[in-house]
């Protein structure tokens, strides 16, 4: 089996993956994203244990036990570069060994949850509802860094871009699906879902003016507006579609939840957006152990 350099694969003095600051022992193989490392703690209260919590820079761990079933909750931070470092080096830990840096024979597959926050698109779809993404699509370009073509949807995508007359200077929207099998644990008919759009950014990329005058000023109400087969754009992010596409490629299970705390097509926002955060956690951790 080739060695990865140190160069590619970084480890900290103590042999922990380097910024996550992680041993392989210290993780569950199920995992809850969270973006805000002060949210960690609120998933982690309702946990029957903890055996384990560290944290380096936004990156914050804890790991316990909740009715039984072993769990971490890892905070990432914001945007799909972020989502890069955390499941590169979460696949690290238990797909590849750390003291011979090869790639183990026998992989591991890992659960991961998404449990954050989001703006609707959909009039139809309120403040403090919840929405599991079916699909995620992303405007960040991230992804196709990776060979990465096989995992896509490509004619939502065509779809898509025709739909809006995506600017072609700006990178391929890139749509990949869930993960079928962890989307059954955890909907229900109090859910909804679609299509959860993952922006580069909070401000222009989602169609925010404050100072600055954005290239396309319709690009919202074109997406609003996109309905594939029936299945249409719930709500807008910046994490979900960075999450579906590493997790296929490396060979895990994701599913990104997300507590509507803005509706962006009625211009309200939730009176109480750390109530729907609870919520949705209390919701996730009890399906995830079912």
């Amino acid at each position: 089996m080739k060695r990865i350099a140190e160069s590619e694969l970084i480890l900290n003095p103590d042999g922990s993956i380097y910024h996550l600051n992680l041993q392989p022992e210290n993780i569950g193989d199920t995992i809850i994203f969270v973006g805000d490392q002060n949210r960690v703690p609120k998933v982690a209260k309702h946990f029957d244990s903890i055996e384990f919590e560290t944290q380096k820079r936004e990156f914050r761990t804890i790991t316990g036990a909740f009715k039984g079933k072993r769990l971490s909750v890892i905070s990432t931070g914001i945007g799909p570069d972020n989502i890069d470092i955390v499941i590169n080096e979460l696949d690290a830990l238990v797909n590849i060994d750390l003291k011979t840096r090869t790639v183990k024979e026998k992989q591991t597959s890992l659960t991961i949850v998404r449990i954050g926050t989001s703006g609707s698109v959909q009039k139809d779809i309120p403040v403090d509802s919840f929405v599991l993404a079916k699909y995620g699509l992303g405007f960040d370009g991230m992804l196709h860094a990776y060979d990465c073509k096989h995992i896509l949807e490509n004619k939502m995508e065509d779809a898509f871009i025709k739909h809006t007359d995506y600017d072609n200077r700006k990178s391929r929207p890139y749509i990949v699906q869930n993960s079928s099998e962890l989307e059954k644990k955890l909907i229900s008919d109090s859910i909804f879902s679609g299509i959860t759009g993952t922006a580069g950014g909070f401000y222009g990329p989602q169609g925010r003016i404050l100072r600055l005058a954005i290239q396309d000023n319709n690009l919202n109400r074109k997406i609003d507006s996109f309905n594939f087969k029936g299945i249409r754009i719930t709500n807008l992010e910046m994490e979900t579609s960075a999450i579906y596409g590493l997790s296929k490629l490396l060979g895990h299970h994701a599913v990104s939840m997300n507590a509507i705390i803005a509706n962006r097509a009625n211009g309200t926002f939730s009176q109480d957006p750390y109530k729907a955060v609870e919520n949705l956690i209390t919701y996730t951790l009890n399906k995830l152990v079912v």
